[in-house]
């Protein structure tokens, strides 16, 4: 098969179209036969050799695919109910840039109706992280008030959408005015430029000075020292990526005084059952809401598998909002 190879740490130009044998499904998987790949952040980071895959799983990177069950362990198979030739999408630990992927059943979804495989291939990352952070560790509830750091990222536009959707007033940051204005467009309420504003400041206008409840953060560093700030009592802060370094200063004395909480997550190296509870979680409360059109998959570009490189750049770049999709 083609897939996508690391040739070796660095540049986008590393990644180079190559040949692997087709893998092969084991007990409790499913071999899928990919249409598209979504690429996300810690993608890059394994290119960059900052991420390395969990021990025993493929190194190709690619942690999200969709397409048809080509073979697969039966019994598995029928207690989730998928039979071969099903489209399904799922969440993966990485071999996802390939045109043939292994993946336990238990992280595989179906196809939500009306949606195309590019569509689906950008759901598993983003969806399974947002719902183990934002409702599972962040305890988010309706009338709570939720600030998104990176509005327009693939975890950004899918926050913004399930958190409106549950009922919850949505807060975002974006690097510029058009990035603020598609994230209003998607549901947040209010939009920060974090390059023209104080967004602490902002969010204590916005909230009479109460704060926020929950804060999803992908930046770190210095950033949660502000954040800690922004939070109303009892708020909490998750963690999920720490783009803007590991070392962050806060005031203990208003964790103290407000009760907070500074909790975050990888979701990679987590057990395949931990992974299946979230996907049982999405395709009872969330999938429901994909296939009614409630909440859309929002596609930036899609590449050919061959050009992956590229897709890598427009990653780092920035410039995207939402996600990025390989093809095969």
């Amino acid at each position: 098969m083609r897939a996508v190879e690391i040739t070796s740490f660095g540049a986008p130009d590393v990644l180079r179209l190559g040949e692997r044998p087709v893998p092969q499904a084991g007990a409790g998987e499913l071999l899928i036969c990919v249409s598209a790949s979504g690429i996300n952040r810690p993608d890059v980071l394994q290119r960059l050799g900052h991420y390395a895959p969990p021990p025993g799983t493929s190194d190709l990177p690619g942690l999200e695919v969709a397409g048809v069950i080509e073979a697969g362990d039966a019994a598995a198979m029928a207690e989730a109910g998928f039979r071969i030739g099903d489209r399904v999408c799922a969440l993966v630990a990485g071999g996802g840039y390939a045109q043939w992927c292994v993946a336990p059943v238990v992280q595989c979804l179906p196809v939500p109706d009306g949606l195309s495989d590019v569509e689906a291939a950008s759901l598993p990352e983003t969806f399974f992280t947002v719902w183990s952070n934002v409702f599972d560790r962040g305890r988010l509830q309706p009338g709570e008030t939720l600030l998104i750091q990176g509005g327009t990222s693939g975890i950004g536009v899918t926050a913004i959408q399930l958190a409106r959707a549950f009922g919850a007033t949505v807060i975002v940051t974006a690097g510029n005015d058009a990035k603020c204005s598609a994230c209003l467009s998607m549901g947040a309420h209010h939009a920060i430029n974090y390059k023209a504003q104080d967004f602490v400041s902002e969010v204590q206008c916005i909230t009479a000075g109460k704060g926020v409840d929950v804060v999803l953060d992908m930046v770190g560093g210095d950033y949660v020292a502000r954040e800690v700030e922004c939070l109303a009592e009892d708020g909490r802060i998750v963690i999920i990526a720490v783009q803007g370094g590991i070392q962050s200063g806060f005031n203990a004395g208003l964790v103290l005084r407000r009760r907070l909480t500074i909790t975050g997550s990888t979701l990679r190296p987590r057990p395949v059952a931990f992974k299946g509870a979230i996907a049982r979680a999405l395709r009872e409360r969330v999938w429901p809401l994909l296939a009614s059109g409630a909440i859309k998959p929002v596609i930036h570009s899609t590449f050919a598998a061959a050009d992956a490189a590229q897709a890598h750049v427009l990653m780092e770049s920035g410039q995207h909002i939402g996600k990025i999709v390989l093809t095969w």
